[in-house]
């Protein structure tokens, strides 16, 4: 299996997720796994961005995290900076949602049943910009990448202008983000909070994994974030896990790559540079 990034388990089996395929198989009674099935194997080229990840809806279909393949660029392939949706046989195939750049990590709010994801944006416009964006992903709708960032702004750095339309025009059309981030933290992957270990207020809340900045002047991310839900509205982001950040900020002690909740509540965070699985749990 090729590099293999998402994963989940439903109903006994496991699914999984690499750059051009999605497989799945059972789960056997001894906690093994059968032998895997592609039930699709025509993902486009990863190029800059090849990590998928997946989730299954309220609608009991397959969606699928899918990257731009460059930092900034005019795609060919359409499904490229998009969220796709398949059925569970991976037969029916669709772009739910186009524009965001590279939401690898997204999920579905436990009340309301919204699909929301936070966005990584694109490097080489400067310490702070663009934001990282969260935003409630609909479908049909478009998030903007790689003509718009943040409150519909218009990137001047791309030479590229859209079809059809001004830059303005087409940033007008576009779904602006519910809340912004720091540039260039990098998230990577989201979870909601539906275990009984940590207090109550964070029931419905989201935890995102932010990975870290690579060529930002003083690094940035390196933590796990809290995005406050009220009523089912994101309100605030603030910080949950922080210790990756060393030296005052100027070094990094590792790099986290995934995020999930235990039975018990629990919260595991892993970590891809040190090659562990650090578990936060709750005391008094």
């Amino acid at each position: 299996l090729h590099v293999v990034h998402g994963i989940l388990l439903h109903e006994g089996r496991v699914y999984l997720a690499g750059e051009h395929e999605v497989w799945v198989a059972d789960v056997l009674d001894d906690g093994t796994f059968g032998e895997p099935e592609a039930i699709v194997d025509d993902l486009p080229d990863g190029a800059q961005h090849g990590r998928r990840t997946i989730g299954i809806g309220p609608d009991d279909m397959l969606y699928i995290s899918i990257g731009s393949s460059c930092n900034a660029c005019a795609e060919t392939d359409l499904e490229h900076a998009t969220i796709l949706r398949t059925s569970l046989d991976g037969g029916e195939r669709e772009i739910f949602a186009s524009g965001p750049r590279n939401t690898l990590g997204f999920g579905w709010h436990p009340e309301t049943g919204e699909l929301w994801g936070m966005d990584h944006g694109s490097d080489g416009r400067g310490d702070d910009q663009p934001p990282e964006e969260l935003h409630r992903l609909v479908e049909g709708g478009n998030y903007g990448w790689p003509y718009c960032f943040g409150d519909q702004a218009v990137d001047r750095f791309l030479s590229r202008t859209p079809v059809g339309a001004t830059p303005e025009q087409y940033c007008a059309n576009t779904v602006a983000p519910v809340l912004t981030y720091q540039a260039h933290s990098a998230p990577i992957a989201m979870v909601f909070y539906e275990g009984d270990q940590f207090p109550d207020e964070l029931q419905g809340d989201a935890l995102v994994a932010m990975r870290g900045s690579w060529n930002r002047s003083l690094p940035t991310g390196f933590k796990v974030v809290h995005i406050d839900f009220e009523d089912g509205t994101p309100v605030a982001i603030d910080g949950f896990v922080t210790g990756w950040l060393v030296d005052d900020g100027a070094a990094q002690f590792g790099r986290i790559a995934g995020l999930t909740v235990t039975d018990n509540g629990a919260l595991l965070v892993s970590d891809d540079t040190n090659g562990v699985i650090y578990r936060i749990a709750y005391t008094d």
